[in-house]
Order: C-alpha cells, then sequence, then structure tokens
C-alpha cells in the first residue's frame, strides 16, 4: 500500500496563499477597535427580527414525519433530536444565536454556487464567501472528465471546495426544523432540496463533443467531474482540493433533509450521487485507491463511507447493493490495520482527514458484522484520547497530529481545529452505542461542553455561524472566530453543531427497556415507546443539582442509567428524596431499577469544585477545571502564567483556600481572573499555565524548604497525586511516606523533612478556608 503523503502543510495555508481573505487573525486586532464594538452592535440590531419564532408545527407531527434508521447491531441508540427539548442553561444562548442565522439567510446564497456551476440563473445571490465562493476559474472549472487533462487547472485551489458548506447549510437547517418544527425552516430545506435537483438535470442535460458531459446522471455538485478523475489520476491539494470530502457533505444534507424534514426528494437525489460514486470507484484498482486515500487533503473524504451506509439503509433502490459496496471502497486498509492491531500511526497525520472516516467504519462494522472495523475505531479512539487531547477536548497541531501522550509537548500556535471536535464527538458516541463504557461519554461532556459550545462566539449575525476554526490552546492564545469562519470546513460544521446540543443528553436500548442520562442539562424528553416524559431542571455546570421528575409514566418498568463523571467525588442520587440505594462509583453509570409513576423524581448531586489536571506529559503543565468546565486565566502574556497552588488545597486535592466565585462560573485566584472556555468570549486566555512551588507549603503553612524534584516530578506533586485523602491523619501519614523516600534518595536531609512534617502538622488542611 501506499504510504499517506505529508506535506506538513495546512489547508488554511494553502487557501490563504492563494488569496481568499478569512481574516482569522486579523479578528484579533480588530476587536480591540472601536468601531468594531459599533458594528456588533449593529449586527445584533438586524438580528431582532429573526429572535422570534414563526409558526411551528407540534413536536408529534414533526416526529411523525421522521424517518430515522439505526442498525441492529447497536445496543443502544439515540433519540430523535425532536424528542428531547432544551431547556434554559449554557447552552441556550448558542442555540438562540443560531436560529437567528437560519431564519435570516437567503436559500439563494446558499444555491448560488451549484446554480452558477450547472449554469442556471442565480437571482442575483453571491455565494457565502470564504471557501464558498464562485473561484477564480468557475466557468471553466465545469469541465467534464473528458475535457480535462492533468495540471489544466492553473487558477489554484481557490472555489474547489464550493458546495460543501452548503451540504452543512442543509443539515443544519434539517436539525433546526426537527428541534422547533418551524415551517419557515421546513420551506427552506425544501427549497434547496428543490433547487438542487434542478442543479442535476441541468448537469445531467448538458454535453462535450455530443455525447454527455457527465459520466452519470446522478451527479450534483457546484464544480465539475473533473476533480474526481483528475483525483484517480493522484492530483495533488492545489490541482484540486477535497472533491469527496465536498461530496460527502452534500450527501449528508441531503439524507439529514430526509430523515428528519421528510424530503423524499432529497433522498432520490442522493440515490443518484450513490450510485455516480459506484460507477467511478469500482472502476478503481485497490493499489489506486490506496493511494487516493493516502494522499494528503487531497484524498480527504470526510464521512463518505458513513453517508454511503447510511444511503444503503434508507433506500429501496433495487441496485442499493452498489452504495454499500461503495461504502466499502472508501476503507484506508493501512490506518484500519494498524488502528486494529494498536499500531500507532498517526504522529504526521493530518486529525481531520481521518477522524472523519472512523463513524464510517462503525456502521460498516454493524451492516457487516465484521468487527475487525470496530476493533479498529476502538484502537483509534484510544490513540486520541487522553494522549493527544487537550483539556478542551481538541487535537491536533496546524491540524496535524503530534506524536503519542505529547500533550504539553504538541502545544503550538494553532491548536485544536473545530471539525476535529465534531468529528471525534461522533466516534465517541458511535462507540458507545455498541459498548456502554462511560470513559465516552466523559469525554463527550468535555469537549461539547467546552470546545462546541465555547467555539461559538457570544454573538448574534445573520450572516454567519460566528464558529471558530482553531480553539488554540497556546499562552495567551484568541480563538479564530475570525469573520466568523463564513464558508470554512470549521465554519460548516458549526453551522450543525449548535442546533443538536441535545442529542447527547438522552440513549435509549434498543428494546426500550432502559435509559442512559449522560449529561446534566435541563431539557425535556418525551420517549413515544414507552410513553414516559421526562423533565430535567438544571443548572449545571454553574450549579451542582439537577432534578428528572417524571411527567408522564412509562408503559412498564424501566431502568434508568445515571452517568457518574469519572471526575466526581461525593455523588448523592436520591429518588423521591430518599437515597436511591444504587452504587455511586466515579466513572461509572449507578443504575435504578423501578416502575415509574408520575411525579417521581430522581435527583443527582454533583459537587463541583475547582482541581488542576496536569499535561500527561509534563507535571507541570497544567490547566484548573471546575467539574467538567476548563478555566481560562484571562491573560494576552505570551508566556506560561506561572502558578502555585500547593497551599490553596484541601484534602480532597481541590483548590479551596483563597478563591472566590461569582455569576456565571467566573474565578478569581490570588488575584488572576479565570472563566469558563465555553462563555463565547473573544478575549486573549490561557488555557494551560505552568505550575510552580518553590517551597513546599500546606495551607499557607511554608516549611521554608526548597521543594525537591525527582523523576520528573516534586515532592509536592508526589504528595497530592495521592489526593482524595479520607482524614488528615491519612494526608499526615502520605507527607511522613512521601518525604522518608526523599531523604532515602538523598534528595532532601533529616533536617528538612522535619520541618516539612512540622508545617504539615501544623496546617488547617481540614479547614474550609
Amino acid at each position: 500500500m501506499t504510504p499517506e503523503i505529508d506535506t506538513g502543510i495546512s489547508r488554511r495555508k494553502v487557501v490563504v496563499g492563494g488569496g481568499i481573505a478569512l481574516a482569522g487573525m486579523a479578528a484579533a486586532v480588530a476587536i480591540l477597535d472601536p468601531t468594531q464594538a459599533r458594528a456588533a452592535s449593529a449586527a445584533r440590531e438586524s438580528a431582532a427580527p429573526f429572535r422570534a419564532a414563526g409558526i411551528a408545527r407540534s413536536a408529534q407531527v414533526v416526529r411523525a414525519g421522521q424517518t430515522l434508521v439505526y442498525p441492529d447491531a447497536w445496543s443502544v441508540r439515540p433519540f430523535p433530536l425532536t424528542s428531547v427539548a432544551l431547556g434554559q442553561s449554557v447552552f441556550t444562548r448558542a442555540l438562540d444565536q443560531h436560529l437567528v442565522l437560519y431564519r435570516a439567510y437567503s436559500v439563494d446564497k446558499i444555491l448560488a454556487v451549484f446554480r452558477r456551476n450547472a449554469g442556471l440563473p442565480t437571482n442575483g445571490a453571491t455565494p457565502p464567501g470564504g471557501w464558498e465562493e464562485f473561484g477564480p476559474n468557475p466557468d471553466a472549472q465545469r469541465w467534464g472528465p473528458a475535457e480535462y487533462t492533468r495540471g489544466q487547472n492553473t487558477a489554484g485551489a481557490g472555489g474547489c471546495l464550493r458546495g460543501h458548506y452548503g451540504g452543512h447549510f442543509l443539515s443544519g437547517i434539517s436539525m433546526a426544523y426537527a428541534a422547533t418544527g418551524e415551517l419557515a425552516l421546513l420551506n427552506k430545506v425544501n427549497a434547496i432540496v428543490a433547487g438542487l435537483e434542478e442543479c442535476r438535470a441541468a448537469l445531467a442535460a448538458q454535453q462535450f463533443e455530443g455525447a454527455p458531459r457527465y459520466s452519470h446522471p446522478g451527479f450534483l455538485s457546484a464544480y465539475g467531474e473533473w476533480q474526481f478523475s483528475a483525483l484517480e489520476e493522484f492530483a495533488p491539494y492545489g490541482e484540486i482540493w477535497a472533491p469527496y470530502y465536498t461530496l460527502h457533505k452534500i450527501l449528508a444534507g441531503l439524507l439529514d433533509a430526509h430523515a428528519l424534514a421528510g424530503s423524499d426528494q432529497a433522498l432520490a437525489l442522493a440515490e443518484g450521487i450513490g450510485h455516480w460514486v459506484f460507477s467511478r470507484l469500482s472502476q478503481c484498482t485497490p493499489a489506486q485507491l490506496a493511494r487516493m486515500w493516502g494522499s494528503y487533503i487531497a484524498g480527504e473524504y470526510g464521512g463518505m463511507n458513513e453517508v454511503l451506509v447510511e444511503l444503503y439503509w434508507r433506500s429501496a433502490d433495487p441496485q442499493k447493493s452498489e452504495f454499500l459496496d461503495a461504502a466499502k471502497l472508501f476503507t484506508l486498509h493501512t490506518l484500519v490495520d494498524a488502528c486494529a492491531a494498536g499500531t500507532d500511526t498517526l504522529n504526521g497525520k493530518h486529525a481531520n482527514q481521518h477522524i472523519p472516516q472512523f463513524p464510517g467504519y462503525i456502521k460498516l462494522a454493524a451492516e457487516t458484522g465484521d468487527d475487525h472495523y470496530l476493533d479498529a475505531t476502538r484502537g483509534f479512539y484510544d490513540m486520541v484520547v487522553p494522549g493527544r487531547s487537550y483539556a478542551h477536548g481538541g487535537t491536533g497541531e496546524g491540524e496535524l497530529w503530534g506524536p503519542a501522550g505529547a500533550v504539553a509537548g504538541d502545544i503550538g500556535p494553532r491548536n485544536a481545529e473545530s471539525c476535529a471536535a465534531y468529528n471525534m464527538l461522533k466516534v465517541a458516541s458511535y462507540l458507545f452505542f455498541n459498548v456502554q463504557d462511560p470513559k465516552y461519554m466523559d469525554y463527550y461532556e468535555r469537549t461539547v461542553l467546552n470546545h462546541i459550545l465555547g467555539g461559538r462566539r457570544n454573538q448574534e449575525s445573520t450572516s454567519g455561524p460566528e464558529n471558530l476554526y482553531m480553539f488554540p490552546v497556546h499562552p495567551g492564545a484568541r480563538k479564530e472566530y475570525g469573520n466568523g469562519n463564513i464558508g470554512t470546513c470549521c465554519g460548516g460544521t458549526g453551522l450543525e453543531s449548535h442546533v443538536k446540543y441535545q442529542e447527547g443528553i438522552y440513549f435509549r436500548s434498543a428494546d426500550q427497556s432502559e435509559l442512559y442520562v449522560n449529561l446534566y442539562i435541563a431539557s425535556t424528553l418525551t420517549w413515544d415507546e414507552t410513553g414516559l416524559e421526562l423533565e430535567q431542571v438544571s443548572s449545571y455546570p454553574e450549579a451542582e443539582t439537577s432534578t428528572l421528575t417524571v411527567k408522564a409514566a412509562p408503559s412498564g418498568p424501566l431502568t434508568v442509567h445515571l452517568r457518574v463523571p469519572s471526575w466526581s467525588s461525593g455523588v448523592e442520587i436520591e429518588v423521591n428524596g430518599a437515597p436511591a440505594g444504587a452504587d455511586v462509583e466515579p466513572g461509572t453509570y449507578a443504575t435504578i431499577a423501578r416502575t415509574w409513576v408520575v411525579g417521581d423524581t430522581i435527583t443527582v448531586r454533583i459537587p463541583l469544585a475547582v482541581r488542576v489536571e496536569a499535561a500527561p506529559d509534563r507535571a507541570d503543565i497544567q490547566t484548573l477545571m471546575y467539574g467538567p468546565v476548563v478555566l481560562t486565566a484571562t491573560s494576552s502574556a505570551s508566556s506560561y502564567l506561572k502558578v502555585s497552588l500547593a497551599d490553596r488545597l484541601d484534602l480532597a486535592g481541590n483548590v479551596t483556600r483563597g478563591i472566590s466565585k461569582t455569576a456565571a462560573n467566573v474565578f478569581t485566584i490570588g488575584g488572576q481572573s479565570y472563566e469558563p472556555a465555553y462563555n463565547g468570549r473573544d478575549v486573549a486566555y490561557h488555557m494551560y499555565f505552568q505550575r510552580t512551588e518553590p517551597t513546599v507549603t500546606f495551607a499557607g503553612r511554608d516549611a521554608g524548604v526548597p521543594n525537591p524534584r525527582r523523576s520528573g516530578s516534586t515532592l509536592l506533586d508526589d504528595i497530592w497525586e495521592q489526593a482524595p485523602f479520607a482524614d488528615r491523619s491519612a494526608f499526615l501519614d502520605t507527607v511522613g511516606e512521601v518525604t522518608a523516600s526523599y531523604v532515602a534518595d538523598g534528595l532532601l536531609t533529616s533536617r528538612n523533612r522535619q520541618k516539612i512534617l512540622l508545617a504539615a502538622g501544623r496546617a488547617p488542611i481540614d479547614a474550609a478556608n
């Protein structure tokens, strides 16, 4: 097999070099300009007419029009978006802001690139912008395979990704309709689908030298078929972009329009595309496919395998076997085999080129019964989480992976592409549908709360998603909100992320007898198959308690599994005000099985405290957490902040001394302000700091002894690594044992050990403040 080609460049670098202004870094400067504030105020004013919901169908009517398909192999499944309504929570502002965009945005702008390519009038509309543009050579780029020879496109990659953003928009607005039932949104879904069908028909009618211009009447794109034929001849990124990546977004949008908005026309369009894909790829040799899928970015195909399996499940087409066969042809066998064997080959690979493949592999495993795909995905996940994951759940530096376990060592100027987080959430949830390991939903909570929600700027817009590109983690970083990332890949995934927060809150067993409560987000679940209506009232993660109340009782006994976060301590669960009697262990699900009646309540209290998490490769590079919340220090300093915390720790190892908290999870510690990563503010911040403990100190009692170091950690590190301590006596025993070992290693004198023991004995470590 041909190995993957790595040029060491990112999509962003090449495209910016081609002259397409994304203004990512410029926005960091512009925010300081008073004119920027005035522009934001004007944007809010223009958004005002779109804040109110329009005429809407009931959730029951919306659900009745949906077609959702899940494989028999999944023992656990999600609920439809329509079955879960968000209540007031930290997520609400992003949802509401995003609905403004969907209510305001023009269908003609979304269709402009497709219509121009098909030779149809654009109705005066211009494309959204950014990468979703006409490009420098749009008329020539209508080439069919017979018209194009390698190297013929000398205009660069500009415009060669057009259509991807429209696919995301169709997915996102279908999700928005599913969540709200608003008829205006449904009308936009149907208008986009109808417009795409007009474009497909126009493309099918075109000719070149007396023959059809394109190889199959199902072909649909916003540029000609030449990019696909050029890829088969191994054209590099720059001559082409990533044609199958774009096609995946279009197919996914059509399938979402069918699943969520009931569009049969969308399914028919998707089937035509599926047959066209098979007609091309079935002619390729295995070696040819391996080289294509291993090529840097040009061979990036998103989740083509996933949508083709999904299309196979949905379709009643007599030739639908072609869709499954085509999905298999997108297998990058070298990567699958390595991950299944536990061989880590990710270093240097483009993260988001490969992450989206794995949800497809999970669906292929479900359909074919080939567990090799599932084993590969499990292995892959464990290579990324936690060893290549930053505190907020993001991964990658400059869009590429670094070595395994090198989180601190891989902190650079452009960490954590938003698309990568979006796709890792899919990997985590799909794995959970197969194996109910709580670690997958621990990761899901961390990432959706911090990276995804924090990735949506706290600002209304009628023109773009206001979603960041990179969510960097280096000292003094600024989120890459840029111009809202209109038209970029991360602007595209951002069109979806903020209208589907409800999808991970609850899952159900395939036999409808078990409910999984994964996220403590204010919401109401309506479970049609069982008759259960469950309301969750919660201000988590700004308060500790969530209460779930049965508003309509299920028709029979129901087992409820409640996630107990792995980072938690002292979680309490009550049913109707009395202890539930369930095993409550961090990193598990607490289980309650009973017959439920109207008015029953489940109260979950998850104590929230400030704690530190160290990077796996450097104990001194740490981040502050408040429960699941990443806290970022507001500072524009360009080097790591030096922070001492040992004298602020309690017996649990939490930061409790000399700390104050105000509304919205904003903390002050030693004069430094920390705010939640999820708040969407556009300010300079530090996600990581450098822990420095020059002397051995406990709860304000300084022993006056330098903090000795051993094997990459310090004496204080070794003591607090054993927290939480059951009581003061256990703490003092540990201090005695660790200091004795340092004396034995010649790193601490007996005299200084006595000073440390005396300081520990005098420290009010068991006091609240």
